[in-house]
């Protein structure tokens, strides 16, 4: 089995499993690269420092290079399970350090100007169309209270939110349902921002990639008019976690209402906002305080 055949199987594999298009393009990317350097050498015959050679060449921060390195695991890991190999020469590779700053969420002062900036957005910049300064504030309101991804917002129809109020979606990574209520201020601003398309922020017209893009820029221009030009839409995704997390629900329930694929995840990027391990921390120090 050479390496341009196991690659093939491979991608094949993937779209049998019903991956998301986003991850499909991961792995792409990933196996393309193993089959431009080895292409019809044997799969068995791939060394340790051929795969290490592979990492030296890329020109990635530390955590994309862990997440691309354990997408080669997985794929020799499939050769092996294949029969086509004895072993993972990528399992040998170690990963780099990788320094997990903490999550930092918008303020309450942050979300204050920023539906002001997205409430004049049109006054700065005239020449976007009527209605968009409506669209951007109810994106704004859906991503900070449900948490929600950008691509899962700008992909939401409106059945999706029942007569309750209670957003259902699949989440776009993992594909997991999530049941999220929603508050009345995010349900008004969807209905007031409803254009009657089949989509609330996407009128089905062009790839919903572009889309998503599109979007991306409308709310970097509300966050320079905010005075907060480093912000961007993850953070909206991150402050409705923290905002669950310092009111003591669990990381657990967080995770789940996130759409991780395990806890993990969560708890990397989101421990030190954890009430009860935060309370646990301070406890430990009074106890050095003495009676």
């Amino acid at each position: 089995m050479t390496v341009n055949q196991a690659a093939q199987r491979f991608v094949e594999d993937n779209k049998a499993r019903k991956l998301t298009d986003r991850q499909l393009r991961k792995y792409r990317t990933v196996v393309e690269e193993v089959k431009e350097r080895f292409g019809e050498i044997p799969i068995r015959s791939i060394t340790v420092d051929d795969v290490r050679k592979i990492r030296e060449a890329w020109k990635l921060a530390p955590i994309t290079t862990q997440k691309r390195l354990e997408m080669l695991r997985s794929f020799f890991r499939f050769c092996m399970d294949s029969g086509w190999t004895d072993k993972n020469p990528a399992r040998s590779i170690k990963l780099p350090v990788a320094r997990f700053k903490p999550t930092m969420p918008f303020t309450d002062a942050d979300m204050e100007k920023i539906l002001w900036a997205a409430d004049t957005i049109r006054e700065i910049h005239p020449k976007m169309r009527v209605g968009i300064e409506k669209q951007v504030k109810a994106l704004i309101l859906l991503m900070r209270y449900s948490g929600i991804r950008i691509s899962d917002a700008v992909g939401l129809k409106p059945d999706r939110i029942d007569a309750k109020g209670r957003l259902f979606l699949y989440q776009a990574k993992t594909g997991h349902p999530v049941q999220i209520p929603l508050p009345k201020n995010v349900l008004d601003a969807l209905k007031e921002s409803d254009e009657g398309n089949p989509y609330y922020f996407y009128s089905g017209v062009g790839t919903l990639k572009t889309q998503i893009t599109n979007w991306q820029a409308n709310l970097k221009k509300v966050f320079v008019i905010a005075g907060i030009a480093r912000g961007h839409s993850h953070q909206l995704r991150d402050t409705f976690a923290v905002d669950l997390l310092t009111k003591g629900v669990s990381l657990a329930t967080v995770s789940v209402l996130l759409g991780h694929k395990n806890i993990n995840v969560t708890q990397r990027h989101y421990a030190p906002w954890v009430k009860s391990r935060q309370d646990a921390l301070e406890r430990a120090v009074k106890l050095s305080w003495g009676s």
